[in-house]
């Protein structure tokens, strides 16, 4: 499918679900389609999660999943691959308390590939709340060991604080630390380092036919006319912190200085600090510190290059 004069081994390869909530801001889209542009990477499904608590004032009555719905089919049709790959619709809001699950399309379909019959690694890169994860769990705790989750969210340790993946659903997020499922989690000092400049964007990704132009134009867009915080947006420049989900797997295996092994806390929901779990024998966690932003952003760049007629920017 992809135009590259090299082939991943097939004992390299993994299946690998995305999950977006694509329409939250602006550098989800990137990692959408970098992982649809990964040849190691089998993507079974991709589903669209919810943003804002499921409401907000640009998507009112709990639209935000759809909106990434819509958005993921937007990417689909730029790059040619409509009707190629299943878009699920996540849950329309956070979990209730950490019992009672929602069934929806997405976490029945990380239930269906989960228990599916393949040798093959399963992994799922959650780059928003991880609240269909956390239901199918509760629906089906046995998919624990069938499965890896990368997870961009939560503050930074020991000490945790305010991040917005995390403070989308904090149940869901308690349910994901408590379970036994491996899970390998990207928080906020990490994820940021994720930095690039719009002048960047614009000369090595705008270029890249009609979903270089779109990718770099809606961000663009969203830096100008979204209204933010005092702090954010910076004007000149973005953090693409979802391209951890890929980065975790591009880098060398072998690479173990940039995260830690952790016991898995537990969030307070008034603080959303990270609090020592309870229970006896917890379970560690991969905690990043470090990733290897070069290797990742420059391997975008290129496979964006190399797939897409490039125009002379302007």
């Amino acid at each position: 499918m992809w135009n590259y004069a090299y082939q991943v081994p097939e004992k390299r390869k993994v299946r690998y679900i995305i999950h977006s909530d694509c329409k939250n801001e602006a550098d989800d889209q990137y990692t959408v389609v970098h992982a649809l542009m990964m040849d190691r990477f089998d993507v079974r499904g991709i589903i669209a999660g919810h943003f804002d608590g499921g409401g907000g004032e640009r998507f009112p009555g709990h639209r935000t999943a759809d909106a990434s719905k819509e958005e993921i089919e937007r990417l689909l049709a730029l790059l040619g691959l409509t009707g190629k790959y299943l878009v699920l619709l996540g849950a329309s809001q956070a979990l209730a308390d950490e019992r009672t699950p929602i069934v929806s399309a997405g976490a029945q379909f990380i239930i269906e590939e989960a228990m599916r019959d393949d040798p093959r690694p399963l992994f799922i890169g959650m780059q928003g709340a991880i609240t269909d994860l956390a239901c199918a769990i509760l629906l089906r705790p046995e998919i624990c060991s069938r499965m890896t989750c990368i997870w961009i969210g939560g503050g930074d340790y020991p000490q945790g604080g305010p991040e917005f993946n995390l403070s989308q659903d904090i149940h869901a997020a308690n349910i994901v630390f408590r379970s036994a499922m491996p899970l390998w989690q990207v928080p906020r000092g990490t994820y940021k380092q994720f930095a690039v400049s719009l002048a960047e964007l614009q000369l090595k990704v705008r270029p890249c036919g009609e979903i270089g132009r779109y990718l770099f134009e809606q961000l663009e867009q969203f830096n100008r006319e979204v209204p933010g915080s005092d702090a954010w947006p910076q004007g000149e420049s973005w953090t693409l912190g979802d391209e951890g989900c890929i980065c975790a797997l591009l880098e060398e295996i072998q690479r173990t200085a940039g995260y830690r092994l952790l016991p898995a806390p537990r969030v307070d929901r008034k603080t959303m600090a990270y609090l020592p779990a309870q229970e006896e024998g917890i379970r560690p966690i991969r905690v990043y510190q470090q990733m290897d932003v070069r290797l990742d952003l420059e391997d975008l760049f290129a496979k964006l290059r190399l797939n897409f007629p490039a125009r002379q920017p302007g």
